[in-house]
């Protein structure tokens, strides 16, 4: 967090974030109407007003599940930035990784992407039957998928696809235990905007401890 380089990402990635959930905000209040008329009390400009309110309420509650797929983004947009602002501070001794194109990278995200919506969405009966343990749930199902793609996308950039398949692979509990831990700040309103970012941070150090001990 010392280091300019990786705050001024951070700081970006934040940005991007707020601008994504409150996209989403403007979207949803654009489809209200400007008032609401009701049989018996006619026309009612407030009630519109009281609606956006509750919007943007609801949308900081639904920024818990919506940070999860926009985390997966996230690290076709950053991940290239902060894996070398961390191995610049951390790893200099290194040589340099092989770049990623960001055309791969964006393309894995969005397979990760789909991957975690299609599960989140089979999921939510599981979640809906469990109540108390959903939310335990929520963070082992989107810890497995999210730990798999940081440290499968961080990887790839020092051993290549194939190699980064075979670590992670051996390694499955300590990347899922990462990728659940997380997901748990990802669940939490305004802590989450900046768990993406440092996420990457995080698995960029894991990923090199694990290599190094083969």
């Amino acid at each position: 967090m010392s280091d300019p380089r990786f705050r001024r990402i951070l700081l970006t990635g934040v940005g991007v974030t707020v601008a994504l959930l409150s996209g989403a905000t403007w979207g949803v209040q654009l489809l209200l109407p400007d008032t609401v008329s009701l049989p018996w009390f006619g026309e009612i400009g407030w009630l519109s007003s009281l609606l956006s309110g509750f919007v943007l309420v609801s949308m900081i509650g639904l920024s818990v599940f919506l940070m999860v797929p926009v985390a997966s983004l996230f690290t076709g947009l950053f991940l290239e930035q902060v894996a070398d602002a961390v191995e610049a501070k951390h790893y200099a001794d290194l040589p340099q990784a092989n770049k990623v194109s960001f055309s791969d990278a964006l393309i894995d995200s969005l397979k990760f992407f789909g991957l975690l919506i299609v599960v989140n969405l089979l999921a939510i009966v599981i979640y809906l039957l469990s109540t108390v343990l959903a939310p335990v749930i929520f963070w082992i199902v989107n810890g497995i998928l999210l730990g798999r793609e940081y440290f499968q996308l961080v990887a790839m950039r020092r051993l290549g696809r194939k190699g980064a398949n075979a670590l992670r692979k051996k390694h499955r509990p300590t990347i899922w235990l990462a990728g659940f831990l997380m997901a748990v700040p990802l669940s939490i309103p305004l802590v989450n905007l900046f768990i993406p970012v440092l996420g990457v941070a995080v698995f960029t150090h894991i990923f090199h401890k694990l290599n190094k001990s083969g």
